[in-house]
C-alpha cells in the first residue's frame, strides 16, 4: 500500500466496530498460514456482539480461504470499494484450490498492520482482524464462523468518529452490495431522521 493511502487508515474503537458491516455490504474475507495468503469475496457478513465485538461469515468448505483461516485461527474481514468491483468479483468467482495464480492476476495487494500476522487487502474502506471463535457444529452444518474482533481500522476519509460519511466522500469510496451474476449496487444517499423528533412523538 502506497503511504499516501495508509495515511488515511486511522483505528475503529472495537465497541464501535460493528457499524463497519451495519449496513450490509459485500466483504472480503482474507487469511493466512505457514506463509500461505489468500482471499475470497462473501456476502453474508454481519455484525453479533458488542463487548466483546464479534461479527459472523458465512464461508463454503470448498474454499481456500476457509482451509486458511481453520488452520491459523485468525481472519480479516475488509469492505472492499466500488473501485474494487472487478477484484471483488475476481476473488469470489474463482478458487486458489483450482487457480494457484489468483490473487496475483486479481492484482490484490496485502498490508499488515502492526502485531498481528494476518494480510490485509489493500484499497479497501474498512478491516477488522478478528480470532476465530471455534462452534465445530456450526462451521460444519452452516458454514458459519464467528470472530472475535481484535483489531479494526477504517478509512478516515469514509469513516470518522464512528460513522460513515458516504454521501461526502468520493464515489469510488463507496462500499459494495452484491446481487447475484456479476451486478452490484454502490450505497446509496444517506436518509437521516430526526431521532429527537421522533423520540418525543413516540
Amino acid at each position: 500500500m502506497s503511504s499516501a493511502s495508509g495515511s488515511y487508515i486511522l483505528p475503529v474503537e472495537l465497541s464501535k466496530s460493528y457499524r463497519l458491516l451495519n449496513h450490509g455490504p459485500t466483504v472480503l474475507v482474507s487469511a493466512r498460514h505457514a506463509g500461505e495468503s489468500n482471499a475470497m469475496a462473501a456476502a453474508w457478513a454481519c455484525a453479533l456482539d458488542y463487548t466483546p465485538a464479534k461479527l459472523t461469515v458465512v464461508i463454503d468448505k470448498a474454499t481456500k480461504t476457509r482451509q486458511l483461516m481453520e488452520q491459523s485461527g485468525m481472519f480479516v474481514i475488509q469492505v472492499p470499494t466500488r473501485a474494487q468491483a472487478r477484484l471483488v468479483h475476481h476473488v469470489g468467482t474463482r478458487s486458489a484450490l483450482k487457480e494457484p495464480g489468483k490473487i496475483e492476476s486479481a492484482g490484490v495487494e496485502w498490508f499488515e498492520q502492526a502485531g498481528f500476522d494476518v494480510p490485509l487487502v489493500a484499497g479497501c474502506s474498512a478491516w477488522m482482524v478478528c480470532r476465530l471463535v471455534p462452534e465445530p457444529h456450526n462451521q460444519a452444518a452452516y458454514d458459519l464462523f464467528i470472530g472475535e474482533i481484535v483489531g479494526a481500522w477504517a478509512d478516515s476519509r469514509v469513516f470518522r468518529d464512528g460513522h460513515w460519511l458516504f454521501e461526502d466522500a468520493p464515489d469510488e469510496l463507496r462500499s459494495l452490495h452484491y446481487i447475484a451474476g456479476g451486478h452490484f449496487y454502490a450505497i446509496g444517499d444517506a436518509v437521516t431522521v430526526d431521532v429527537a423528533s421522533a423520540t418525543a412523538k413516540a
